[in-house]
C-alpha cells in the first residue's frame, strides 16, 4: 500500500513543473494521494491544466486567493467531488518587482499590503475553509524560506511575508491541533526554479549557499519534494507549528571555516 493511498487534498499555486509545489505534488501522486489544484487566474490555465491533468486530478480551479468567496467556492467543488480533505499544500507568494529591489525603506504601504495579503494572509481563510472538512484530521503546509528569519539581501518585503507565515503557521497550530489538524512550515533553500529568477542576485546567493551548507551542495527539487511529502503524511504524525528547513544545513551556519572557499574566494 502506497504511503498517501485513500488521502485527497489541494494543492494551491502549481505555475509549472519546475517549481517546489509541482515537486511535493509529484512526490504526494507517486505514492498515491489524490490532488486537486487551483490557479490564479485564466492566464495560468493552459499551464497548470496538464500538469494536473498529468496526475489524474478530477478538480482543477482558478482561485484568487486575495478573495475569500473565491476560497469558499474551491472547498464547495472540492467537497461534492472529492468529500473529505486530508491535506493541504499553500505554495502562494507574491509581491510586486520593484518591491524586491532596491532600499526595504523605501517600501510603499500597497507593497506591503499586496505582499503580506497573498503570501501570509491567505493561509488563514484557506485553513478556515479546509477545517470542516477535515473531518479525520489532516495536515497543512505551506513554503516559507530563510529570508523570513534573516536578512536576504533582495528578498526585502517577501521576507516579511514570510516571517508573518510562519508566526501563523504556530497559532493555527495551536488552535487546530485539537482537531487533529497539523499545520507546518517547509523552509526550502535556494533551488533555481522560475520564480527564483525574479529575485536579483540569486545566482550568486546559490553559490554561496551550496558552498556554504555542511553537506557542501543546495537541495535538490525532488529532496524538497519528499519533505513535503513528510510533513503532509503519517510520518510526521507528532509533528505541528514546525518551520522544517530542508537546505542541507545552510540554515544551522553562521560562518565558514577559516580555510573555506566562497565563490572562489578566500574566506578572511
Amino acid at each position: 500500500m502506497k504511503l498517501m493511498e485513500g488521502k485527497r487534498g489541494i494543492v494551491f499555486g502549481v505555475s509549472n513543473k519546475w517549481g517546489i509545489a509541482y515537486a511535493i505534488s509529484q512526490s504526494l501522486f507517486e505514492q498515491g494521494a489524490e490532488i486537486a489544484f487551483t490557479y490564479a487566474g485564466e492566464i495560468m490555465k493552459d499551464r497548470v491544466t496538464p500538469l494536473a491533468k498529468s496526475m489524474n486530478s478530477k478538480l482543477i480551479m482558478s482561485c484568487d486567493v486575495t478573495q475569500e468567496s473565491e476560497i469558499a467556492t474551491v472547498f464547495e467543488e472540492f467537497k461534492k467531488v472529492y468529500g473529505r480533505c486530508d491535506f493541504i499544500v499553500h505554495a502562494v507568494a507574491y509581491a510586486n518587482r520593484d518591491d524586491l529591489t532596491g532600499n526595504f525603506y523605501d517600501l510603499t504601504k500597497e507593497g506591503w499590503d499586496v505582499a503580506l495579503g497573498v503570501s501570509a494572509y491567505s493561509l488563514i481563510p484557506i485553513a478556515r475553509h479546509a477545517k470542516p472538512l477535515m473531518t479525520e484530521g489532516g495536515a497543512i503546509v505551506t513554503l516559507t524560506y530563510l529570508g523570513g528569519e534573516r536578512y536576504v539581501p533582495n528578498y526585502n518585503v517577501m521576507g516579511v511575508a514570510k516571517a508573518a507565515l510562519e508566526c501563523t503557521v504556530r497559532y493555527l497550530a495551536a488552535e487546530m491541533g485539537v482537531d487533529g489538524i497539523r499545520v507546518n512550515a517547509l523552509s526550502a533553500g535556494p533551488v533555481k526554479t522560475l520564480a527564483a529568477k525574479g529575485i536579483a542576485g540569486f545566482d550568486t546567493l546559490f553559490k554561496i549557499t551550496g558552498a556554504r551548507a555542511p553537506m557542501k551542495r543546495n537541495v535538490t527539487l525532488e529532496e524538497v519534494g519528499n519533505a513535503g511529502l513528510y510533513l503532509v503524511s503519517h510520518l510526521s504524525g507528532g509533528v505541528t507549528g514546525e518551520t522544517h528547513h530542508v537546505d542541507c544545513g545552510y540554515h544551522a551556519i553562521s560562518t565558514v571555516k577559516a580555510d573555506a572557499k566562497i565563490v572562489g574566494v578566500d574566506a578572511e
